[in-house]
């Protein structure tokens, strides 16, 4: 691993893993879920992996803001700059909930408005995704890393991916007008990891998502050949004022 990712790669893996940790001990031990302000459930998982996240951050990378998700329930929003981190501790809530093992464990860093770098661990699954853009992207699984690609569609259709926990009218109504031959759902940012693994080509999203849960996976995504865009095809860009994003669609080559 050390021969291909570079050290500031390595140093994401490394907490990220640590954190999966600390998530994955509230998983089996069970633990109560609390519903905050804007009806999305937390739990003690999310809160204890995001502050270790966070003292990691801080000291491998003390120059860099970084905007997490439980911190910015409380109303802590640090101010950022053209780089800065995006962290969830546990995207996926619900299905960490529901003992479904689709959560992830999310560090995504953002250079004027794009997504460079992310990790992303389904602790429960055992699958580790890493990418940079000029680095590539891998997943990495029991010591071996596995170099991954977006692939371009078959010319027999389309592969699509959606929300496991939450599907949306919109959504639905756009892959009826496209060529699709399978579906999937999956949750949590899985889903921008199977594009880039090329074991699905398209993951539309039309219902509400923040910007921490989606730049991991779209910088996995990004390095691995793939994009993301707006729902009309323009840019899909980080730091906006509310960190809320608009609809959005992944997609391979």
């Amino acid at each position: 691993m050390g021969a291909t990712l570079s050290p500031r790669l390595q140093t994401l893996v490394r907490i990220v893993r640590a954190a999966g940790s600390v998530v994955m001990r509230h998983y089996e031990a069970g633990c109560d879920t609390r519903i905050k302000t804007d009806r999305s459930p937390v739990t003690d998982a999310d809160e204890e992996a995001e502050k270790l996240i966070l003292a990691e951050l801080a000291a491998a990378f003390p120059q860099l803001p970084v905007v997490a998700e439980e911190e910015a329930a409380a109303g802590r929003i640090m101010t950022v700059g053209s780089r800065f981190f995006l962290v969830d501790p546990v995207d996926g809530t619900k299905e960490f909930v529901k003992r479904g093992g689709e959560f992830t464990v999310n560090i995504g860093e953002i250079v004027d408005g794009e997504p460079v770098s992310g990790v992303v661990l389904a602790p429960a699954i055992g699958r580790l995704f890493v990418g940079a853009v000029g680095e590539g992207a891998f997943e990495l699984s029991a010591g071996t890393m596995r170099a991954i690609a977006a692939r371009a569609p078959a010319t027999d259709g389309l592969v699509a991916v959606s929300s496991r926990s939450h599907p949306d009218a919109k959504t639905d109504e756009l892959l009826k007008t496209l060529p699709i031959k399978g579906h999937t759902n999956a949750g949590s940012s899985l889903k921008f990891c199977l594009v880039a693994a090329g074991e699905a080509d398209i993951y539309p999203r039309a219902g509400q998502t923040m910007e921490w849960d989606t730049a991991a996976g779209h910088a996995v995504l990004r390095a691995a050949g793939g994009k993301v865009t707006n729902w009309d095809g323009t840019p899909f860009v980080y730091g906006k004022p509310d960190f809320r994003n608009g609809p959005f669609i992944a997609r391979g080559r």
